[in-house]
């Protein structure tokens, strides 16, 4: 089996097992390698172990349902990702989300922060090799509905510098980015990230000015300090509005277009 391949059924397996009591050993074993094979090429291609990969898309997945489903109580949320007490699952989510469930809930408003991610697809063009490739197929069907209606799309200023004080630290100028795209976006806007550090929110309007009028929210924020471990750490961001004219774009191109639409704006 080949590496990409490998990571492909590990990927999958994952996905397919999301809610089960599976293990780095286990996932090994679907894919006939050892563990150590395994965690290391998956740490080297996406940036982070083969355990918290899956805790983050478990909380992912509970996060979409403490908002789509919010009459289900804490704790069948909890024993649906395999833990048994409300005081575990809220710790993981809170190491995930910087937030307790219930105070997640309350926000009412969901962003997609870990979606799946998908094995590289190397391609002639430089800046594309270097963008992780996440799954946002999901939402297809939405931008779909939305043809016409303009995307916000921001990166992080300066990452690399907060990733060497800890990757946790990184972990939160991402949450942060998110949550100052969150409370800019209208009640009909979605939120998503489609790589490493960018991130895109869909609008629901197709009026050049409120896509503006986010744009000047978000970026009015720029040079706000967030908190952690005791530092203040400030954190901007690069931020610009586009609209995609083209019809019928299939998903990969749009995947790629607003790659490119990220990278214009800097």
């Amino acid at each position: 089996m080949s590496n990409l391949a490998l990571l492909t059924e590990a990927l999958e397996f994952m996905e397919n097992h999301i809610s089960d009591e599976i293990k780095t050993e286990d996932i090994a074993k679907e894919c006939h390698c050892s563990k150590s094979a395994l965690e290391k090429m998956f740490r080297c291609v996406n940036g982070i172990s083969v355990h918290d990969y899956l805790v983050r898309r478990r909380m992912m997945r509970a996060a979409r349902q403490l908002w789509m489903e919010p009459e289900q109580s804490l704790l069948e949320i909890a024993l649906q990702y395999g833990y048994s007490t409300n005081e575990s699952f809220t710790r993981a989510f809170k190491n995930v989300w910087n937030c307790n469930p219930s105070e997640f809930r309350a926000r009412k408003k969901f962003s997609e922060l870990y979606p799946k991610l998908l094995v590289p697809v190397f391609k002639e063009d430089d800046y594309m090799k270097e963008r992780k490739r996440v799954d946002i197929s999901e939402l297809y069907d939405l931008f779909v509905s939305r043809s016409g209606c303009f995307f916000v799309c921001c990166d992080i200023k300066s990452l690399i510098p907060i990733n060497e004080i800890s990757y946790k630290a990184g972990d939160m100028a991402i949450l942060e980015s998110m949550r100052r795209m969150s409370d800019a976006a209208g009640e009909e806007d979605i939120v998503f990230r489609i790589g490493a550090d960018e991130f895109v929110m869909l609008t629901d309007s197709r009026n050049e000015d409120y896509a503006r009028t986010i744009v000047d929210k978000i970026r009015a924020r720029d040079g706000e300090e967030f908190e952690f471990e005791g530092k203040k750490i400030p954190l901007s961001l690069y931020v610009g509005a586009t609209k995609l004219e083209e019809k019928n774009l299939k998903y990969d191109e749009l995947f790629t277009k607003l790659h490119y639409a990220i990278r214009e704006m800097k």
